[in-house]
């Protein structure tokens, strides 16, 4: 038998319903805390927050398509979001965008 490495261990991990409720919830309760957490000098209040909601984007279906929403109704805003996510298929846009800018100045020359 094949043994596992930690990330399919705890990709597996995560694939049980119960897990992924209790990491929902965790998220959500250090969004909930970020605030609190926002009072202490130092950026942890931004840190929180984004460890929560990455959290609560990755195990909630509902999350994930409100995400999705706000993406298409403020492009830019989206942009940035993707950025500060270090999302692969945020590079792979920006490389297209850039692309595409490329081709448009050199077809208007």
């Amino acid at each position: 038998m094949k043994k596992m490495s930690p990330r399919q261990r705890w990709l597996t991990w995560g694939r049980n319903p119960l897990v992924r409720q209790c990491l929902f919830i965790l998220g959500c309760v250090l969004i909930l805390a970020s605030p609190l957490v926002g009072i202490i000098p130092g950026p942890g209040g931004v840190v929180v927050f984004a460890v929560g909601a990455g959290l609560v984007l990755k195990y909630s279906e509902w999350a994930k398509r409100q995400y999705v929403r706000f993406k298409r109704r403020h492009p830019n805003k989206g942009r940035w979001t993707d950025w500060s996510m270090r999302r692969e298929s945020a590079k792979r846009r920006e490389e297209l965008r850039q692309q595409d800018e490329a081709d448009d100045v050199a077809a208007g020359n």
